[in-house]
């Protein structure tokens, strides 16, 4: 009898698939998280049958690109149709301190830490942090918004897990020019004059700019559409819900790129804007409830492959300097610039903790450094991959262990508070 690697692939498929179904509600407020079971089977599966297909993201670099790549995107419009909150720039100051301190102070502390520390090339320094500069909306359910509220329920964000959510959404573009600044020294030369300025001017500028706009133009055509009173006479979103978010999802993408702005900046902002259409209309829970299910899939699919990169010796690269350095950006880099970031604000001391402690690294880290390898010149790709597949086996497994406890003491703590200042009704703003 011969072996036969395609049927253990539908085998695993199938295993993972209902695992993915069940796993949510059988783990509870167990400090285990879904990413943590999947990574596991993935190594598991891969090392108990040597004849399955090699995941080696290095040598299948078009299928990581692109199989995180669709992830994040799906990630990126739950994540905006998840937000409960209304945009405005004094409500959502917590997100631009993250954006406008935290990441790009961990973006030059990894930056110099690569090249000093690790004795990388300034290229590979940049890329390296680059990648690493974006928290995960994908991983991090945990301690993000869960979903949009309908006409039946009342309340709102509290602090940590919509900036926590926020950040995600939007650090995940923005960590672009980074990566196209890293691109350009590999290619030109560290010499500003050969890179800078049409650096600040196209990848800056101009792909923020489209990325914004036509994620808002894209948004609010979709909301008159859906959500006005001719398309609800004609029944437009009847049985059409489940392709409504991925229409939003594609074309938002697909119209940035082709404009040659940000497509995961597009993604969010578009999501955003369909989700101010009548706030506590019920579509909006349908469309986040089908997008989170895809979202699940997906995410299965790249952790499994992940486990199983490691079980293939993706890790073997590694220094102690590269693990200390892992370690470093998880447990004192991200939450001392995300303290920094928050210190003044309207956050109580525990809130500012989580938020600047729970900064997870994950699928969007995984499409940066393969975009960066596949379209730069820069030596040493195996052992970028090692260091960056290390930052997210020690997030998932730091804060996913952490992530359950962590925002149940902080749930009742704002409960005390509130109780205590007499303002039960708005707990979600209770600082603490």
């Amino acid at each position: 009898m011969t072996f036969d690697p395609v049927g253990v692939v539908y085998l695993v498929v199938g295993l993972a698939t209902l695992v993915a179904a069940l796993l949510p509600r059988l783990l509870g407020n167990v400090p285990v998280s879904m990413p943590m079971v999947f990574v596991g089977a993935g190594m598991a599966a891969f090392a108990l049958f040597p004849d399955l297909p090699d995941p080696d993201p290095t040598q299948h670099s078009w299928i990581a690109l692109h199989l995180t790549e669709l992830c994040v995107l799906v990630s990126l419009m739950g994540a905006g149709l998840a937000i409960n909150r209304a945009f405005s720039w004094r409500t959502w100051s917590t997100t631009w301190r993250l954006l406008a301190v935290t990441m790009p102070l961990s973006i030059v502390a990894v930056a110099l830490l690569g090249s000093l520390w690790l004795g990388l090339g300034i290229a590979s320094a940049v890329l390296l942090a680059a990648a690493l500069a974006p928290t995960d909306p994908v991983l991090a359910n945990e301690v993000q918004v869960s979903e949009p509220l309908t006409e039946d329920q009342e309340g709102d964000d509290d602090e940590a897990r919509f900036a926590l959510t926020s950040e995600a959404g939007l650090n995940d573009g923005l960590a672009f020019p980074f990566t196209y600044a890293a691109i350009a020294i590999s290619l030109a030369g560290l010499a500003p004059a050969g890179w800078l300025g049409e650096w600040l001017l196209i990848d800056v500028g101009w792909r923020v700019s489209v990325g914004v706009l036509t994620g808002l133009g894209v948004g609010w055509l979709l909301r008159r559409l859906f959500f006005s009173a001719f398309s609800q006479r004609l029944g437009f979103t009847d049985k059409a819900d489940g392709f409504i978010a991925l229409a939003a999802t594609f074309l938002a993408y697909g119209a940035a790129e082709v404009a040659e702005g940000y497509g995961f900046v597009a993604v969010f902002v578009c999501a955003c804007t369909i989700r101010a259409a009548e706030r506590a209309h019920g579509l909006h829970a349908v469309l986040h409830s089908f997008v989170e299910q895809i979202e699940r899939l997906l995410t299965v699919a790249v952790l499994i492959l992940l486990g199983g990169a490691v079980a293939r010796g993706l890790l073997e690269p590694l220094t102690l300097a590269d693990i200390l350095l892992a370690a470093a950006i998880l447990l004192v880099i991200r939450p001392l610039a995300g303290w920094i970031a928050l210190s003044p604000g309207k956050t109580g001391p525990r809130e500012r903790a989580v938020i600047a402690f729970f900064g997870v690294r994950g699928v969007g880290s995984l499409f940066y450094i393969a975009y960066g390898l596949q379209n730069g010149a820069f030596p040493g790709g195996e052992r970028l991959w090692a260091i960056v597949g290390a930052v997210i086996l020690g997030s998932i497994l730091v804060h996913g262990v952490a992530a359950t406890p962590a925002m149940t003491l902080l749930d009742r703590a704002r409960r005390r508070r509130a109780r205590q200042g007499g303002n039960v009704v708005s707990v979600a703003h209770t600082p603490i």
